[in-house]
This record gives structure tokens, C-alpha cells and sequence, in this order.
């Protein structure tokens, strides 16, 4: 095992998984991430494995990298012999993980699975992608804000954000703003929180 580079851009992550032969990307999650680049990054280059590196190993915020594209993730406690370990692993195809993380993933995809919605909805790894402005919509549809709110607060007209409102509830089959609102509750990757930010799809 070797590095090939370090980088602290995407696009210059890009352009180095285009010019070299690379196994595994580690990416430093402790200082906030936006997860729409990682998992548009895992999409254009899905032989790469991506491993979160510094993630709280709290149940939701493995799931929440789990669906942004990461293979595999090394705790903020994790010593530097268990580093390489922990990556030789995630090269293997193998996820290590605790007991209690590995146990709470299971129980998480038994709920996806028994909620009565979901032979409904499209299964977990084909949620159709959501502009950034659609997904910042319905992040604020799961916080029951009204339109004029959304519009306020994204200082948007009320009709691009009926616009939005259209396309989003399209996008992911739903009937009206109810739906949508569990919808956030059941997969909140589909919605980044205030704090992550980003640009405007």
C-alpha cells in the first residue's frame, strides 16, 4: 500500500483518479462534508473505494455516508496500526465496523423494509438524485415550512419554489407535501441539513 497523493479539492481528486490507477480514496470528514461531491464522486468512479476517515460512529452517520457513497469509515479513535487494518479491509470487500454499529445497521434496514410505504417507493439504492435547490426544498418541506417561507428563505420566488415542489415530488413518487415530509424522516440523506450547505442545483 502506497499514496499516490494528497489533495484538498474535489476536482483535484478528480483529475488525479483520471490520470492514475488508484484503489482507495481516504477523506477526512471531521471538518463537515458535503455529501452530494462524494456520492456524485463514487457514481463516476465506482471501482474506487471511499473511506470516511474521522466519522463519529454514531449509527445515522454511518448510514448517512454509507448512502453518500463511502465503502467503508475509520473512527476519530482509531489508532494508526488500525488504519492500515481498517483500509486493507475496506480493499477486501470486508467492513469493520463494532458490534453495536453492525447490529443498528441491521435493525435500520429491517425498519426501511417494514415501513408500510415501502413497497411504495423506489428501493433505498435507487433514489432518483435531487438537484441541490430540490433537495435544500425538501429539507425545508420536512421542516413544515409553507412556500412563502422556502421562498424567503431561499430568497427564491414562490413559484420556483412550486417549480421545485413539482419535480421533487415526481422525482421520488410521492403524492403531496405529507408524504414528503415522512419521506425526509425515512431517508434524510435525500435532504442535507442547513448547516452543509452548498450550491444550487
Amino acid at each position: 500500500m502506497h499514496v499516490i497523493a494528497v489533495v484538498d479539492e474535489f476536482p483535484l481528486l478528480r483529475s488525479m483518479l483520471d490520470s492514475t490507477a488508484t484503489d482507495l480514496v481516504l477523506i477526512d470528514v471531521t471538518q463537515g462534508m458535503d455529501l452530494y461531491d462524494v456520492r456524485a464522486l463514487a457514481a463516476q468512479y465506482p471501482a474506487v473505494a471511499l473511506v470516511a476517515l474521522g466519522l463519529t460512529e454514531q449509527r445515522q452517520e454511518v448510514i448517512r455516508c454509507g448512502r453518500a457513497g463511502f465503502t467503508g469509515y475509520v473512527a476519530r479513535a482509531t489508532p494508526v496500526d488500525a488504519l492500515y487494518d481498517a483500509l486493507t479491509d475496506v480493499v477486501a470487500g470486508r467492513l469493520s465496523c463494532s458490534a453495536e454499529i453492525s447490529s443498528g445497521l441491521l435493525r435500520a434496514l429491517f425498519r426501511m423494509e417494514d415501513t408500510p410505504a415501502a413497497s411504495a417507493r423506489l428501493p433505498a439504492d435507487q433514489d432518483p438524485a435531487l438537484t441541490r435547490r430540490e433537495a435544500e426544498v425538501l429539507r425545508l418541506i420536512g421542516e413544515a415550512r409553507s412556500n412563502k417561507e422556502i421562498a424567503r428563505e431561499l430568497c427564491i420566488s414562490v413559484a420556483t419554489v412550486k417549480h421545485h415542489v413539482h419535480n421533487l415530488l415526481e422525482k421520488l413518487q410521492l403524492h403531496g407535501r405529507a408524504q414528503a415530509m415522512r419521506r425526509v424522516r425515512e431517508a434524510p440523506w435525500l435532504a442535507p441539513s442547513a448547516k452543509q450547505g452548498g450550491r444550487a442545483g
